[in-house]
């Protein structure tokens, strides 16, 4: 696979209330952070990245990928039973140290961005026959 910046892959999912419960009885999170009314109506941040982990471990860049770091803003909720797409871009390459820097979006269908970031992943598998082209 040839990687570039400007490269991106993506998927859709709808969380549902028995999906949020599931987290919520996995990790201890009583989800307190928007109050107990929207406890249940809310999808926990760590959803929403579990979706670029998908990603970069399926995807883009792919298996044998090694997530190393990610930082995330939350400028607004999603909501339970909303479609969230999940969006990650290459940004910068850096093929002496087999890193790769990425964009990580969640946006609504209505497009409210619900979860931005950028991640850092070490792409070190040589079974991946991946090479690096900087087209900048």
């Amino acid at each position: 696979m040839n990687l570039a910046i400007g490269q991106e892959a993506r998927t859709s999912r709808t969380f549902t209330a028995a999906d949020v419960a599931a987290y919520r009885a996995l990790s201890g999170d009583a989800g307190l952070a928007f109050g107990a009314a929207d406890n249940a109506a809310t999808v926990p941040g760590p959803l929403l990245s579990g979706l670029f982990s998908n990603l970069l471990g399926t995807q883009l860049p792919g298996p044998g990928t090694n997530w190393l770091k990610q930082s995330l803003r939350f400028p607004a909720v999603a909501r339970v039973d909303e479609v969230v797409t999940a969006v990650v871009e290459i940004t910068r390459l850096r093929p002496e140290k087999a890193l790769v820097n990425l964009r990580t979006t969640c946006v609504t269908l209505a497009g409210t961005v619900v979860c931005e970031g950028e991640a850092l992943v070490l792409v070190k598998d040589s079974s991946l026959g991946t090479q690096m082209v900087d087209k900048s």
